[in-house]
């Protein structure tokens, strides 16, 4: 482990939360991938991508925007092949070009491979450094290219359990998709930051990043791949190897449950709904207040909201209602996007909150921007008092593993104390969820990363290339 006091300053590298889906055995797998990315386009909008194959030739579709979008300028009805990977992605960083859209396909010597990646590699930089200074010449600011640059190098692509090997070689937060023209596999890093579970469709088999994908297609949930596992399909069915040994404790990010991750997935063991509900039922707990109403700030709040509301016996009412047409604005690659949206993407009801107290729940406080405006909006729409409750701890610290949380001179709370931050969005009260009670519904709370909250980090970061700046507060 390694405490935030090890670095001062640092430079960027590019990292990404996204989604993952992949198909092998399935009639129109192309359109089976638009159906599974489309179920989890809350993990990414700003790109999406799927690579096909028919088992001789691989096609790719690939462009900015949402599914939807995206798709309809290639239609994929027509596309034949029983193999295929996608992506959905939203970058925390790095430019935002249409190089940097996943699944990467490149040609190597022994055939075309097409990648896609959810998570941060913290060891990008060095080994890119150290291919480019061989002659190595990349296409992308994504780290996820490192490794097509490995499994072409000689020393890995001649040896026996190549992919193995080179997978070994990444350090950080990683789920893989990987697709020949006749193969898929799919590899979780050895702490599994990221989630990525197996299904099946018929006799065909799934790959995604979200169990709640797979009800959507018709398919089943079969089991999770493993931290340092390597899953490969081929005709000859599913094989299992281990391409690192177990850590002592896994780092399974927490963040999913609280806000990533769709309600009714099963994720790291546990149903998302149920771990929000419990996590409203303590801070009601923790944080009693007398009030008229609890409303959720949607849609991450919702759930924790009905657990408030059942644990403390106060009506729970909808004082926001949320235009689904905007995207989720904490995962916009651009920050006065994310402002701008956050205006747009809810509205008041004010016959719900007029003159009432106000319970309102939220997953979490970042910069603080967001949080004050909302608390303003039932302000002018006349709630008489406003209590704030937050379904995880204070952030103080930035990831390194994938999500974006900013430079730690940013975060609200690195510098603030909660009675700050109270003052400076506008509540009458304020309360953030204890971290005993973040971790209470898992079985093995050690095998969680709650770096964002403690600063203790599970993998060490690069010094000179990690993507956060670290400032003394």
């Amino acid at each position: 482990m390694v405490t935030t006091e090890h670095w001062h300053r640092t430079k960027t590298t590019l990292k990404e939360f996204c989604g993952l889906f992949g198909v092998y055995g399935i009639p129109n797998a192309a359109s089976i991938v638009y159906q599974g990315l489309f179920a989890l386009q809350h993990r990414g909008q700003e790109s999406a991508g799927i690579v096909v194959s028919d088992g001789t030739e691989i096609r790719s579709f690939k462009g900015m925007g949402l599914v939807g979008e995206v798709f309809s300028r290639h239609p994929l009805s027509e596309v034949q092949g029983t193999i295929g990977i996608g992506h959905v992605r939203y970058s925390t960083t790095g430019s935002t070009r249409i190089q940097n859209v996943q699944p990467l396909v490149a040609e190597c010597a022994d055939g075309i491979w097409a990648i896609a990646h959810n998570g941060n590699l913290v060891n990008a930089a060095p080994l890119r450094t150290m291919y480019q200074e061989s002659g190595s010449i990349f296409q992308t600011s994504t780290d996820s290219e490192v490794l097509v640059h490995i499994l072409a190098d000689p020393m890995y692509r001649l040896r026996p359990r190549r992919v193995e090997r080179a997978l070994g070689e990444l350090r950080g937060a990683f789920s893989f998709v990987l697709m020949t023209k006749n193969t898929l596999l799919a590899a979780r890093d050895p702490f599994g930051f990221r989630p990525l579970s197996i299904g099946k469709l018929h006799e065909g088999s799934i790959i995604t990043s979200e169990t709640c994908a797979l009800p959507l297609i018709g398919a089943e949930y079969v089991r999770d791949v493993q931290p340092g596992e390597l899953v490969t399909i081929d005709a000859t069915g599913i094989h299992s190897s281990r391409f690192a040994d177990p850590p002592q404790h896994y780092a399974q990010c927490v963040f999913e449950h609280i806000y990533f991750a769709h309600p009714d997935s099963f994720l790291f063991g546990k149903n998302v709904h149920s771990v929000r509900m419990y996590y409203g039922q303590q801070l009601a707990q923790e944080y009693p207040v007398e009030a008229d109403i609890v409303i959720p700030i949607p849609d991450s709040g919702n759930s924790a909201a009905l657990g408030y509301a059942r644990h403390s016996g106060i009506p729970l009412d909808f004082g926001f209602i949320r235009n689904h047409y905007v995207g989720r604005t904490f995962i916009m690659p651009d920050e006065q996007l994310r402002k701008t949206s956050a205006d747009m993407k809810l509205a008041v009801l004010p016959d719900v909150v007029k003159g009432k107290r106000v319970v309102a729940i939220d997953d979490s406080i970042v910069r603080g921007n967001t949080s004050s405006k909302r608390i303003a909006y039932l302000r002018d729409a006349g709630a008489r008092e406003i209590h704030v409750r937050i379904s995880c701890p204070p952030i103080r610290y930035p990831c390194f593993y994938g999500i974006d949380f900013p430079t730690r001179h940013e975060l609200i709370a690195a510098t603030k104390s909660v009675e700050e931050i109270r003052t400076m969005i506008g509540a009458d009260s304020l309360g953030y969820l204890s971290l005993e009670s973040l971790l209470a519904p898992f079985d093995n709370p050690h095998d969680f990363c709650t770096a964002c909250f403690t600063g203790t980090y599970p993998v060490t970061p690069d010094s000179t290339h990690a993507k956060h700046v670290f400032e003394k507060v």
